[in-house]
């Protein structure tokens, strides 16, 4: 069931349409001319409008265009005075659908599903471009959060190429995430490569792609990252951890904006802008031989040191309640709340495992305590298990 707006200045046309969808279970709300069909759409959510052009004041192609801002509500146009070249205007302008007046039945009813099945998916995108932005979230007050934040709002704009520094469970991920999000990129894909976690033999194939028959496994084509964030940012996470042949290969990669699918011999021509992060040393590691000066020279344009926890130990309160939340919100409870005394122990808490130990810690209490965290329950479920 659906609830659709009819925007039509007949009276019959408004009501046959009105007795249709009715029978079909959908609620129906009417207007009779555009102005009060744009005035009802800005009052209310609409799964679908079906909107007649031909009308008094304000005719169906000025509600369309008017209506895309502000809402994205699908339109279905109607029309007695039916030709291609106002189908085809209205379908440009955004409009789902173009049908014609009296209108096919069948035809009628499977363009509102189709709409409203649009409409829907929608909706749905949007939810989950909130969760995903909620997650990425970048929380914090402390000076050094805010040189980051400062940092990303200069630089993301740009195509400069970032590498991000930081111990382990610090945020690198997040930076990067926050980046792409900012950027005229923000539209394209978002492709992260750990570089830690495929084996050496594979990391070319993961990056670059291959070729059918290129080696015993390889049964098909298969592009590689770079082409799948081709118009993107590809974040090279734990990039300390690469091969050196495969350095080799994205040091090419960001010279000439090429890439070569493992067995192959075709360039392919390729638009991402590369973030890189690590947790190692480059410089110790250039020095041994495990990386490459000149990659790490064209990687890091801009670079950006995430600060440990124990360096912005002002934030753990404002981490803690956010993290609260969000496990409360991941298993349908009441937020738990937490002590003064409580958060000034965490405070004082080393944090060997940064972010990611906070937070792991805030679940482990979220689970085990009352709904309030107190003093002694960070004696009991927390120092004994921190690594110090």
């Amino acid at each position: 069931m659906a609830k659709i707006l009819i925007i039509d200045d007949e009276a019959p046309i408004r009501r046959t349409l009105k007795e249709i969808l009715g029978y079909e279970k959908h609620l129906v709300d009417e207007a009779a001319d555009g102005i009060i069909g744009l005035e009802k759409l800005k009052a209310e959510h609409y799964d679908l409008v079906l909107c007649d052009i031909k009308m008094p004041g304000k005719d169906g192609i000025e509600v369309l265009q008017e209506s895309m801002t502000f809402s994205e509500t699908p339109f279905v146009m109607i029309s007695g005075h039916a030709n291609i070249d106002t189908a085809v205007e209205a379908i440009k302008l955004g409009a789902f659908d173009f049908i014609s007046k009296p209108p096919d039945l069948n035809r009628l009813l499977i363009t509102i599903r189709n709409a409203i099945d649009k409409s829907k998916l929608v909706r749905e995108t949007i939810v989950l471009k909130r969760k995903i932005s909620q997650k990425y979230e970048m929380v914090g007050q402390s000076e050094p959060i805010g040189l980051i934040k400062l940092m990303i709002e200069r630089v993301a704009p740009t195509n400069a190429r970032v590498l991000i520094t930081g111990e382990n469970g610090t945020g690198k991920e997040l930076v990067a995430h926050w980046i792409h999000e900012k950027s005229e990129r923000s539209h394209a894909p978002f492709i992260e490569v750990n570089c830690a976690a495929i084996p050496s033999e594979l990391i070319e194939s993961e990056l670059f792609g291959h070729e059918k028959g290129s080696f015993t496994s390889a049964i098909k084509q298969r592009k590689g990252d770079f082409e799948l964030a081709h118009g993107g940012t590809i974040f090279l996470d734990e990039i300390g951890d690469m091969s050196l042949s495969a350095q080799a290969k994205v040091l090419r990669a960001l010279q000439e904006n090429k890439i070569t699918r493992v067995g192959g011999e075709k360039e392919i021509m390729v638009d991402v802008r590369v973030i890189a992060a690590t947790n190692k040393n480059l410089s110790v590691e250039i020095e041994k031989g495990n990386f490459r000066e000149d990659l790490y020279h064209r990687l890091s344009v801009i670079l950006i040191e995430v600060p440990s926890l124990r360096n912005r130990k002002d934030d753990i309160p404002l981490l803690s309640q956010y993290f609260l939340d969000q496990i409360a919100a991941e298993n349908g409870k009441t937020p738990a709340t937490i002590s003064q005394t409580a958060l000034d122990a965490l405070m004082h808490l080393p944090w060997s495992g940064n972010i990611r130990e906070l937070r792991n810690v805030i679940e482990r209490l979220s689970i085990l305590c009352d709904k309030q965290i107190e003093i002694k329950d960070i004696e009991a479920y927390v120092k004994p298990l921190m690594r110090y």
